[in-house]
């Protein structure tokens, strides 16, 4: 028998996602991003899930070229770009658009000769400082792009570094649209959070946000960092639940310690079930007593340190929970983002960090 950890991925919840960013965007085209094997949901699954959007967007060509392999025809685009000339010639074999961000990336693709035109991403630099030419040179680059004969249509792109807090994308929004005013390219400005300020991000008639490229939400997870906007009043539905059961119990005197270093200490009589999941599984090593979790529909807590394989969540007070009793980690009744600040990090981490060794059941 296997072991009873499990990711379930809910091609329905996907779609009800996308819908959201489509009814948000009001016809704009959109990029389903689906990097890091579709933020853990896997890529097979997204491409399903994700069917009526505009195209797909990752940064690996080997899934990018995996997805012409399952049969996806229409556009997708390489996030980070090309890394050598093959890449070039892949991406014109398969049809992928791509970023070019960098002197270095850019002289590369004039000096490959492709087999067709790609269409290309100018990504510009707005305060990110992370990808992206300098929003300066916008004019210049886009000159140089324009008169190359492998380049086919243009869009300009950044990527805003503080769309997840309260009009922390304004600044760089205003930087971009006056360095770009009058250039007669396709945009593409809005992340997942910016989606949900989409009237703002394309109210200025000289820009038009012709594509969006959520991420986060899709999944069904919070993109902002204060806690008033939580997935569920933003309408989002989780897509992963990551589920297991309780394989062992233990009954505990005042006093009695668990796990490694023995961080938790009884103060009363207690008892604690053992878990069959770990960090090994991508469960968070950090996620800290207190971390809430699910015994058979019940909220309880995590106690004592996560260790590779297990841990030990506290069932005093649900009398029934024994061996075979499941557990829910994070999904349709645990948000995902309350696991992951509980545990001091995001929900992003949490979902890409699921690990191989956890079967995914896709319904």
């Amino acid at each position: 028998m296997p072991r009873p950890l499990i990711a379930q991925i809910d091609r329905a919840a996907l779609s009800h996602n996308l819908d959201v960013v489509q009814q948000l965007t009001r016809g704009a085209r959109t990029w389903a991003v689906i990097k890091a094997d579709a933020y853990g949901h896997g890529i097979r699954a997204a491409m399903q899930g994700f069917a009526h959007a505009d195209g797909l967007a990752l940064i690996e060509i080997e899934n990018a070229i995996r997805l012409r392999d399952l049969g996806w025809k229409k556009p997708i685009l390489l996030l980070e770009g090309c890394y050598s000339s093959l890449d070039w010639h892949a991406a014109a074999e398969h049809r992928l658009s791509c970023v070019i961000h960098c002197d270095e990336q850019l002289s590369e693709f004039e000096a490959t000769p492709l087999s067709r035109k790609l269409d290309v991403y100018l990504k510009l630099n707005t305060g990110m400082n992370r990808l992206g030419f300098r929003i300066d040179r916008a004019r210049d680059v886009a000159t140089r792009l324009t008169m190359h004969a492998g380049t086919g249509d243009i869009t300009l792109m950044t990527h805003f570094a503080r769309a997840d807090e309260r009009d922390g994308h304004l600044e760089a929004l205003k930087l971009f649209n006056d360095s770009t005013q009058g250039l007669p390219f396709a945009r593409s400005l809005a992340n997942s959070a910016a989606c949900f300020d989409f009237g703002r991000v394309s109210s200025d008639a000289t820009v038009s946000n012709d594509s969006v490229r959520p991420g986060i939400m899709l999944y069904g997870a919070t993109p902002f960092t204060h806690a008033t906007k939580s997935a569920t009043s933003l309408k989002l539905k989780p897509a992963m639940t990551l589920s297991t059961e309780v394989i062992g119990v233990q009954s505990l005197k005042s006093g009695d310690a668990v796990g490694y270093g023995g961080s938790y200490v009884a103060t009363k009589n207690e008892r604690v079930a053992v878990i069959a999941a770990g960090y090994a599984d991508g469960y968070p090593r950090h996620a800290a007593t207190g971390t809430p979790i699910l015994v058979g529909g019940q909220r309880t807590r995590l106690v004592g340190r996560v260790s590779m394989d297990k841990i030990t969540v506290d069932i005093t007070d649900i009398p029934l929970a024994r061996a075979g009793t499941p557990v829910e980690l994070w999904g349709t009744q645990l948000p995902v983002d309350e696991v992951a600040n509980a545990a001091g990090t995001i929900g992003y981490e949490l979902l890409t960090a699921v690990t191989a060794r956890v079967p995914r059941r896709v319904v």
